[in-house]
């Protein structure tokens, strides 16, 4: 199980990632634990400067904007 974190203080483009994330996890079986984080400290401690953020298992994969349809899938191909 991946665990997914969203970062980002509520907007449209945070709203829109997280809803991206569920539907092409679910298309792809994947398992997730997704978490919103909208604490700034929290935001800022991963280097994330322009939201919405994506880290994944600690990493960040991705910030500013609602990424891209094919790269979130690439995120859940086996």
């Amino acid at each position: 199980m991946k665990t997914v974190k969203v970062l980002g203080t509520g907007c449209a483009n945070c709203r829109n990632t997280i809803a991206l994330i569920e539907t092409v996890a679910k298309e792809h079986g994947a398992q997730i634990a997704l978490e919103k984080v909208e604490d700034l400290q929290a935001i800022m401690s991963y280097g994330v400067m322009s939201t919405p953020g994506v880290v994944i298992d600690g990493r960040v994969v991705h910030a500013g904007g609602v990424p891209q349809r094919e790269k979130v899938e690439g995120w859940f191909q086996a």
